[in-house]
């Protein structure tokens, strides 16, 4: 649990920071362009968006990853969301170490 709170903790970091991109839409074009290096999608979105998103990424070969839900999400960046595009490589390369242990 206590590398769940860090990437939460990196989240805001990286709002704070400008490095991320947050919401569906948002993201799926950041995905087009290579803009992102990491998407993190929350558990408890819906099957359709899921899908639609891992297809994405797939597809731009951009890593994704299902994070905590999107209360937690919200939380940490300090706005509603349950998708988010992480612009900056440091970032997303720390933040899949921590949810990989």
């Amino acid at each position: 649990m206590e590398n769940n709170q860090k990437v939460l903790n990196m989240l805001g970091l990286a709002m704070r920071a400008g490095k991320l991109v947050s919401g569906e839409e948002t993201t799926l074009k950041a995905v087009k362009s290579g803009d992102v290096s990491l998407v993190i999608i929350a558990a408890d979105v819906s099957d359709n968006t899921k899908k639609k998103m891992h297809d994405k990424c797939l597809t731009y070969d951009t890593p994704i990853v299902m994070f905590m839900t999107k209360a937690h999400i919200s939380h940490a960046i300090g706005r509603s969301r349950s998708i988010i595009g992480i612009k900056d490589r440091g970032f997303a390369r720390k933040m899949r170490e921590l949810m990989a242990n």
